[in-house]
């Protein structure tokens, strides 16, 4: 948990001829929706009840070409790699689409890099690939930034399409097509599609094709909702905001993760703790997102995808076990490192408002779970960085008032290969050019934050009487899950709370369990029964379902102080 001071931000209250429009809800949740600026009926409607617009798959740019030439291949038997990535959103679209095409017939294998050849497209990959044989490598989750890389493959014969969400460069790839949709001139209305949504809109397209137009003689068993799950899992862990076409993929998603139907997360879930109908996009983030991630931090990615695709349920126990083993080693090495770049950072902070903390012995699998600590604890960008012999890679985390990946953009001059969104971003570097890189963007970000109050803002929906957290305003606001990233959960705030009783529940005391009073009313909180470790404690009444941070990070309740309000609520 964060202990930097924040500036408390309450949200104005809605006006009461706006809450007449909506006498049917609570008036709670229709402040929660305002602050959303979800104002218009239809709006509310949809967003409540996750009933967007069908989207047709072929809108998007480049996918009616990435199906034609998919297609040839899965006549003429030529075989197919999906060239994917090591966390959970490129594990999970790499399987997502290898299920899709060989559903469909395909001779098709995956590709996923480990952490010592780095994100992203590789010609030493590329050129084994075409050594085995593979005419068309479709990538997922990367390659938007590699053209140098996509010309190297196509003087090899290979032909690229590329899926990928990340920032575009200054200039495309030269691929059969590109499928991005914040690519210039794309008229795809949503763009913050994650890379698994992206992937998972291809498999949409190749699979109603097939049934216009059958592409195999095989009976082709798999359905466009036999992938959601995916969906889901990839979406929330790499934080795609949770709206539009997000927010309604990951809703359908996790009523397809919770029917436990694929052998993988079924034991993931049983060995994190989970039952049927507990999983959330908070179990996500904190349970199984971690243990997946786990795999690509620590050994090699290649365990989380074969979680994944296994329809065995003997083999997909002994790789969720070791899918936890490894999470745990990385939640000990998280720590451990977190406080000697903490410590680099003390040495720094006054310099610039950007910590780069850098050295041999930190690891590049949780460089980024490093950053993202110290970013908590100071409220500046972060970039962590694993020295390595002749080249370092380093992950970045940012504040929303400096764009980490245009920072690096400044710095290409410097870096071998970089990407990423405006609040997280990964490069490699030359050692030669680390401390210059060091000393660029600590003077971007001097440049850029100069006058600029430093000071993270918490925004809270409404201020409410303690007595008004019960169990029927749960069941309101659990209308306006899932939350997320960019669909936050609700934070309400009471004055005059003190702490009547306290003690640690949990393991290793990393939760309270509480009894408040605001002088009229008490309350005491605890956890609902099943859920996940991770959450925050609750308030007042009985509970409020939003959710906290990472159990590995909080040791207190979910209060803060600052000047009048005493008590918050997450």
């Amino acid at each position: 948990m964060s202990l930097h001071p924040k500036r408390w931000q309450i949200a104005p209250p809605a006006p009461p001829s706006h809450a007449d429009r909506f006498a049917h809800l609570h008036p709670i949740v229709i402040q929660v929706l305002y602050n959303r600026r979800l104002t218009e009926p239809a709006n509310v409607a949809a967003f409540l009840n996750s009933t967007d617009d069908e989207v047709n798959p072929f809108d998007l740019d480049g996918v009616p070409a990435a199906v034609t030439r998919l297609r040839q291949a899965l006549h003429a038997g030529e075989p197919i790699a999906v060239y994917g990535d090591f966390d959970v959103d490129g594990v999970t679209a790499t399987a997502l689409l290898v299920q899709t095409l060989r559903a469909l017939g395909g001779h098709v294998r995956p590709y996923i890099p480990d952490r010592a050849e780095g994100y992203g497209l590789h010609e030493e990959a590329l050129t084994e690939l075409a050594h085995e044989g593979v005419g068309v490598v479709v990538t997922v989750d990367c390659g938007i930034r590699a053209p140098e890389k996509v010309a190297h493959a196509n003087g090899m014969g290979l032909e690229i399409i590329i899926t990928d969400h990340h920032s575009v460069g200054r200039r495309l790839p030269e691929a059969v097509a590109v499928i991005n949709p914040k690519q210039a001139g794309s008229q795809y209305p949503f763009k913050d599609l994650a890379g698994v949504g992206i992937a998972y809109r291809l498999a949409q397209a190749l699979l109603r094709s097939h049934r216009q137009t059958p592409v195999t003689r095989q009976n082709v068993r798999l359905e466009e909702g036999d992938l959601l799950d995916l969906v889901a899992l990839g979406t929330v862990a790499d934080l795609a905001p949770l709206q539009g076409e997000n927010r309604t993929l990951v809703r359908q998603g996790l009523t397809c993760i919770n029917r436990m139907e694929r052998p993988g997360i079924e034991a993931l879930c049983r060995r994190a703790g989970l039952r049927p109908g507990q999983v959330d996009a908070t179990a996500i983030s904190y349970v199984l997102g971690p243990r997946i991630n786990a795999a690509g931090r620590m050994a090699h990615a290649k365990a989380a995808y074969q979680l994944l695709e296994t329809h065995y349920p003997a083999e997909a126990d002994q790789l969720a076990e070791a899918l936890d083993r490894l999470n745990r080693e990385r939640q000990q090495l998280t720590r451990e490192t977190q406080e000697r770049a903490r410590q680099m950072a003390l040495s720094t902070i006054d310099e610039a408002p950007l910590i780069f903390a850098a050295a041999p012995d930190f690891q590049a699998g949780i460089v980024g779970l490093v950053a993202s600590r110290l970013l908590d604890d100071f409220y500046r960008p972060a970039v962590v960085v694993e020295v390595g012999e002749e080249t370092s890679r380093g992950s970045a985390r940012s504040i929303p008032e400096f764009h980490i990946t245009q920072a690096l953009d400044a710095c290409a001059d410097l870096l071998i290969r970089h990407g990423g969104h405006t609040r997280a971003a990964g490069f490699t570097v030359s050692n030669e050019h680390l401390e210059e890189l060091a000393t660029r963007l600590r003077s971007l970000a001097k440049e850029r934050l100069d006058g600029v109050e430093l000071t993270p803002v918490l925004t809270v929906d409404a201020e409410v009487e303690l007595s008004e957290m019960s169990w029927d305003l749960q069941r309101a606001l659990s209308k306006l899950e899932p939350c997320g990233y960019a669909n936050p959960n609700p934070l309400f705030q009471s004055r005059n709370v003190h702490v009547v009783h306290q003690r640690a529940v949990g393991k290793e005391g990393r939760h309270l369990k509480l009894a408040l009073s605001d002088g009229r009313h008490v309350g005491r909180h605890r956890f609902p029964p099943g859920r996940m470790d991770g959450q925050a404690v609750r308030s007042s009444g009985r509970s409020l379902p939003p959710r906290g941070e990472r159990v590995e990070r909080r040791t207190t309740a979910s209060i803060e102080r600052a000047g009048r309000p005493a008590h918050r609520t997450g």
